[in-house]
This record gives structure tokens, C-alpha cells and sequence, in this order.
């Protein structure tokens, strides 16, 4: 038998369990992150993330007049024109293949996605608790923060990383 005092953190704990819960429909589809597979001219030893999105092609359905309406001076249809259905695919938006430079595997320790997570929620992408695992809510944080910037895609990018203070920037000056 439950009191009232057994009750109520047993509830709050329910509830807060499911903070954690995976996003219904977040799953990441072609999430390829690799070493062994660069772009041309990629510098040895860095890591590569890359996003296919797919050709859109539809259907295009044209009405073809085959022999034209026999019409009489007074505008009487003796015989209507006759068509032909032709139906045909046409690519409405070429395939894209989009490569960006990642944080190698080797980088993403527990403590280290820990850290993006914390970046990520400081600036309201991120929900739920730290956990330092690469998990679904936080490639959907992550895709959220780099919509913006053009890169639909849940593997961090290593310009997002830098841009959240988490890499350090290159400089430009020689020193």
C-alpha cells in the first residue's frame, strides 16, 4: 500500500524518466561519419562527416494531341480531337552530396560530449539530461544548431564545434 509520501516521489520520478525518453521519429538516417572515406584533397588524419540528400523526381503526366478537332465554319465539332496520356519522371532537384570536417571518433570521449551537450543546452538546443553519450536527443540538438549554418545533419561538424568554443580555432596570423 502506497501513502502519499511514497506516492508523490515515485511519480516525480516517472515523469522525470521520461525526460529521457527517445524523440518519437528522430532517428538519423544516413549518418555517415569516417576515416576511411574523405573528399578529394582531404588532409591526412582528419575525420569527415558527409549528408546525402537524395534526387527528388516526380511524376509528369502530358495530355499529346494525336489527330486535331474537325470543326465546320459555324464552329460545329464534326469529330473531337483524339489525345494520348504520356506519363514520364523528371528530376526536380538533383542528389547532393554535402562533406564536412568532424571532431575524429577518437575526440568524442564521454567528457567531451558531455561538454557539447552542456554548450548545446546553454543556448537552449539542448533538453534533458547530461549524459555524455552521443544519443538521439543530442544529434537532434545538434542538428538544430546547425540548420542555420546549411548542414542538416546530426554528426557534429567541426566549424559547429568551434563555433560553440569546444575546438580551437586555427589562426590566421602565422604565429
Amino acid at each position: 500500500m502506497f501513502t502519499r509520501t511514497t506516492l508523490i516521489p515515485l511519480l516525480c520520478a516517472a515523469l522525470l524518466a521520461g525526460c529521457d525518453a527517445p524523440l518519437p521519429g528522430a532517428s538519423e538516417p544516413n549518418l555517415v561519419q569516417t576515416l576511411a572515406e574523405a573528399p578529394p584533397g582531404a588532409a591526412p588524419g582528419t575525420c569527415w562527416g558527409k549528408v546525402v540528400t537524395p534526387a527528388v523526381i516526380e511524376t509528369v503526366t502530358d495530355q499529346i494531341i494525336l489527330q486535331p478537332a474537325e470543326v465546320l465554319s459555324d464552329g460545329t465539332v464534326t469529330s473531337p480531337a483524339v489525345f494520348k496520356t504520356e506519363t514520364r519522371q523528371a528530376i526536380v532537384q538533383e542528389r547532393k552530396v554535402t562533406w564536412f570536417e568532424t571532431p575524429c571518433a577518437a575526440d568524442l570521449t564521454p567528457e567531451f560530449v558531455a561538454t557539447v551537450q552542456r554548450a548545446l543546452q546553454a543556448r537552449g538546443f539542448f533538453r534533458g539530461g547530461i549524459t555524455g553519450l552521443m544519443d538521439t536527443r543530442t544529434r537532434a540538438a545538434i542538428r538544430r544548431f546547425q540548420a542555420p549554418e546549411g548542414l542538416d545533419s546530426g554528426i557534429l561538424s567541426l566549424a559547429a564545434a568551434r563555433s560553440l568554443g569546444l575546438v580551437a580555432v586555427e589562426r590566421t596570423d602565422g604565429s
